[in-house]
């Protein structure tokens, strides 16, 4: 599928079939995420593919958006491993990369998916024995569409800090969503 295509099918989906997820596209999702660029190529992540009926057990446990998605991908980032100075660590937003990637080629593969930031992340530790120095993220996958809901509109969503055309610049309220052009 063309990239254009992909992020305009890319959706949140609430609602999962069973079907299984074959390992080959599950494969080409974990090698997106594996490329990305990460910073000082440092490559903090760790990916846990939780598809037995015991993993999604726990997963359960830890969340109630799961929606019975048959594959849960928690992606994780290593904070002693991640670039870092004395001012920031950049652990989260590899993970946010990796994860973005996977979720475009779950797009790709034609699997619907979503972003889960929403559980409890000391007992996801326990459950999947996962050491303190590592941070993670969850998304589900599974092989249905949805309809989708209306986007904004570029104008509605962009604004230009600077223009070469001042007149065709929509000056926006920061925060309320509206333009005093409007």
């Amino acid at each position: 599928m063309e990239f254009d295509k992909v992020i305009r099918k890319r959706t949140a989906t609430r609602s999962f079939k069973s079907d299984e997820v074959s390992d080959s596209k599950i494969s080409k999702i974990l090698e997106a995420g594996r490329v990305p660029p990460t910073a000082k190529n440092k490559q903090p992540q760790l990916v846990l593919v939780a598809k037995s009926k015991e993993a999604l057990e726990k997963i359960d446990k830890l969340t109630n958006f799961r929606y019975n998605a048959p594959v849960v991908l928690i992606v994780c980032s290593d904070k002693d491993i991640a670039f870092k100075n004395r001012e920031n660590t950049c652990y989260i937003i590899d993970a946010t990369i990796v994860a973005t990637h996977m979720i475009l080629e779950a797009t790709n593969q034609g699997l619907d998916n979503i972003w889960i930031e929403m559980f409890d992340k000391e007992l996801l530790k326990k459950e999947f024995n996962i050491n303190d120095n590592i941070e993670n993220k969850k998304e589900g996958l599974r092989e249905e569409e949805k309809e989708k809901k209306k986007k904004l509109t570029f104008s509605e969503d962009v604004e230009y800090l600077y223009s070469l055309y001042p007149s065709k610049c929509p000056k926006r309220n920061m925060g309320t969503g509206k333009s005093s052009n409007d």
